[in-house]
């Protein structure tokens, strides 16, 4: 199995999320689903079948996530420094529009684009990897052809 790149504070959000999810969630669901049976006849249980339903989602959540944090390569992106990798805070501007951009690249699992937080699987990240400040880069979206040029690369 590969290993699946995350930044300390990805893992420990993911770690969180999966604690949570067996301390709290779980037995939730468990008492919810018992408190569901004892309403009598299960086939028009809508409440059961609705807890039964939220467990499913919890217990395949919970493999998810233990499967991603056995797999986990946690990379601290301070000890790194050079061209555009995992990790690295990276300034853009659009060559069209002039409109500066900061994201940083990430796994997939913590990516988040509303936050800054680019997944290094898609096409701008996959583009900029190897790059450095100053180089101009192309990029094919499902919006077109974008130009960027690199203005700062921060590992943080």
């Amino acid at each position: 199995m590969d290993k699946i790149p995350l930044t300390r504070a990805g893992f420990d959000k993911l770690d969180a999320e999966l604690k949570h999810l067996k301390t709290v969630e779980r037995p939730a669901i468990i008492r919810a689903i018992s408190e569901a049976r004892e309403h009598g006849d299960l086939s028009e249980n809508a409440e059961y079948h609705s807890a039964k339903e939220k467990q499913s989602f919890i217990e395949g959540r919970v493999k998810e996530l233990e499967g991603v944090i056995s797999l986990a390569d946690v990379i601290d992106p301070s000890k790194l420094s050079g061209a555009i990798k995992f990790g690295a805070h990276v300034t853009l501007v659009d060559e069209d529009t002039d409109e500066e951009k900061t994201y940083q690249i990430v796994g997939e699992y913590e990516a988040d684009i509303e936050n800054g937080r680019l997944n290094i699987k898609s096409p701008i990240a996959r583009a900029l990897i190897g790059k450095d400040e100053g180089d101009s880069v192309e990029v094919r979206t499902p919006g077109g052809e974008k130009s960027y040029e690199v203005l700062e690369v921060v590992y943080k």
